[in-house]
C-alpha cells in the first residue's frame, strides 16, 4: 500500500510536469524562432529597399547593406532572376555570377512573396533563412535572401529543457520523499489496527488501538476498540454462562449420585426409604428436565433472534388462559391469582403466541413463587394510546433497589437457596424479557407502593378497544 501510494503521487506529478514542460518549450520555442523570423524580415526588407539597381550594386549599396548587418552573423545573398548570384556579403565565397537555388529563393521567386524556411546545414546546424523579392516595372526581377544560424536558439532551448528536467528529478525525489512520509502516517495506523485485530482474534481484548490520525481513521479504531470491548464481554458472559450452567447441572447431578450411592451401600433397605429416595431422585431429574428446556429456549432465542412467528392472538383470552393455568399453583400455597383488565377485548394483536405465553407465564410464576403463603398475585391489563400494559401485582418481599438491574440476567437469584427449594432456575425473567423485546416491547420490574413487587410488561398495538 505504502509503494502504491508513493508510486502513485510520483506518477501523477510526472506526468503533470512532463505536459508542462512540452508546453512550455512548444510556447518558449515558437516565441523564439517567430522573433529572430521577424528580425530577418524586418532586415531583409530594409535591404531591399537599399538595393536600387539588381545590375549595378554599387559601393554605397554595399556599404549600407554592410552597416545593416553589422553587430550580426547573418549572411546576405542578392541574386537576380535568373537565380544568379548579385552580391554576397561572405567575400571569401566564390558564389558571384553562380546560380544558387535554395528553398526560401525558389519560394520567392515563384510566388513573388516573401519566404521562410528551416534547414540544416552540412555540419548538423540549424539554419534560418528568409527571402524578400526585389520588384520593379516589370515584375520580380530577383530577390534578397538572409540566411544565418540558429544555433544559439537552439542551445537556449536545449539548455532549458536540461534545466526542466533537472527541475523534474527535483521535484519527484522531493514528492517520493512526502509521500513515504504521507504514505508511512496513513499507513502506520492501519497496521496498529491490523496488530490489534490479530491480538483480539486470539481472545486479547484488552488490548486497544490507537485514536489518533484523520477522522475517518479515528472512528475506525473507535469502532475497532468498541468491537473489542462488545467480544469482551460477549466472553465475559459466555464464562459466566458455561460457569453457571455447569453449576446448575453439578447440583442436581451431585444429588442424584448421592442418592444412588445411598441405595447402594444400604444393606437391606427398607422399601419406605427406597420410595423416598426414588421420589427425591425423581424430583432432581424434573429440576434437570426443566433446566435443559430452558436452555434450549434461550439457544433458539439467540439463533433466531428476528424469526418470531407472528400471528393474530386475542390477547385478553390469552392472558385468561394463563390465569387459569396457574391458579392451581396459586392455590396449592393459599394465594389469590386473579385478573383486573380494565378492557374487556381487544382487537387481535400480530404476536408469536407461544414466546408471549411464555414470558406472561413465567412472570406470573415466579411472582408466585415468591409471594408467602396467604398473600395475592394480580394480573392487570390496560391499554394506553398505541400501548398495552400487561402488569403483575404481589404482596411479597420486593425486590432491593440494588438487585432491580439483575433479576433479568440468566441464573441470577434473589435469595438463591430458596429458588433451589421452589424448583427455579434463574432462567425465566431472562426468557421472558428476550421475548418481550423481540416483539419490540419492554419489560420493567418495580417495587409497589404498598410493598411487593411489579413487573410491568409493554407491546405495541396498533389496533382499538372493542
Amino acid at each position: 500500500m505504502r509503494f502504491s501510494m508513493m508510486a502513485t503521487y510520483v506518477a501523477v506529478i510526472l506526468i503533470a510536469l512532463t505536459l508542462l514542460s512540452i508546453y512550455i518549450l512548444g510556447i518558449l520555442s515558437g516565441n523564439l524562432y517567430d522573433s529572430e523570423k521577424v528580425k530577418l524580415f524586418a532586415k531583409a526588407n530594409i535591404i531591399s529597399d537599399a538595393v536600387t539597381s539588381i545590375t549595378d550594386i554599387d559601393e554605397i549599396t554595399r556599404f549600407n547593406i554592410s552597416q545593416i548587418l553589422s553587430g550580426t552573423d547573418i549572411r546576405s545573398i542578392v541574386v537576380n532572376g535568373d537565380y544568379r548570384v548579385c552580391f554576397d556579403t561572405n567575400s571569401d565565397s566564390d558564389l558571384n555570377g553562380k546560380i544558387i537555388v535554395r528553398e526560401a529563393i525558389t519560394k520567392c521567386m515563384t510566388n513573388g512573396e516573401q519566404a521562410f524556411a528551416v534547414t540544416q546545414s552540412r555540419n548538423e546546424t540549424n539554419m534560418m533563412s528568409v527571402a524578400v523579392p526585389l520588384i520593379n516595372e516589370s515584375g520580380t526581377s530577383g530577390s534578397v535572401y538572409l540566411v544565418e544560424s540558429i544555433s544559439g536558439i537552439d542551445s537556449t532551448i536545449s539548455n532549458i529543457r536540461r534545466n526542466l528536467v533537472l527541475f523534474a528529478v527535483i521535484i519527484s525525489i522531493l514528492v517520493a520523499m512526502l509521500s513515504l512520509s504521507l504514505s508511512l502516517m496513513t499507513t502506520a495506523p492501519i497496521d496498529n489496527f491490523i496488530a490489534v485485530a490479530k491480538e483480539i482474534s486470539k481472545g486479547n481484548f484488552n488490548i486497544k488501538a490507537k485514536e489518533k490520525g484523520c477522522s475517518e481513521l479515528v472512528e475506525m479504531a473507535k469502532a475497532l476498540n468498541y468491537m473489542s470491548s462488545e467480544l469482551d464481554d460477549f466472553e465475559q458472559n459466555r464464562k459466566k454462562f458455561v460457569s453457571d450452567v455447569s453449576h446448575e447441572l453439578k447440583t442436581p447431578l451431585a444429588t442424584i449420585k448421592l442418592i444412588c450411592d445411598s441405595i447402594v451401600t444400604t444393606e437391606n433397605p427398607a422399601p419406605e426409604m427406597i420410595q423416598d429416595f426414588l421420589g427425591d431422585l425423581s424430583d432432581e431429574v424434573d429440576r434437570l428436565t426443566r433446566l435443559v428446556e430452558r436452555l434450549l429456549t434461550l439457544t433458539k432465542m439467540d439463533a433466531n433472534q428476528n424469526a418470531a412467528k407472528l400471528t393474530p392472538v386475542d390477547f385478553v383470552v390469552m392472558l385468561s388462559a394463563i390465569v387459569r393455568k396457574l391458579t392451581p399453583n396459586a392455590e396449592a400455597k393459599n394465594i389469590v391469582l386473579y385478573q383486573d383488565f380494565s378492557v374487556e377485548s381487544l382487537n387481535p394483536m400480530m404476536l408469536d403466541y407461544d414466546k408471549i405465553w411464555e414470558a406472561v407465564y413465567n412472570v406470573v410464576d415466579n411472582a408466585i413463587k415468591y409471594t408467602p403463603e396467604g398473600g395475592y398475585v394480580k394480573l392487570g391489563l390496560e391499554l394506553s394510546g398505541n400501548t398495552v400494559y400487561v402488569r403483575i401485582a404481589d404482596n411479597g418481599p420486593g425486590i432491593p433497589d440494588e438487585e432491580k438491574e439483575h433479576i433479568f440476567e440468566r441464573f441470577y437469584r434473589l435469595d438463591d437457596s430458596r429458588a433451589r427449594d421452589t424448583g427455579g432456575t434463574g432462567l425465566g425473567l431472562a426468557i421472558a424479557r428476550e421475548a418481550v423485546m423481540l416483539h419490540g416491547g419492554t419489560l420493567q420490574a418495580e417495587n409497589g407502593a404498598d410493598g411487593g413487587s411489579v413487573f410491568t410488561i409493554a407491546l405495541p398495538y396498533t389496533g382499538a378497544a372493542a
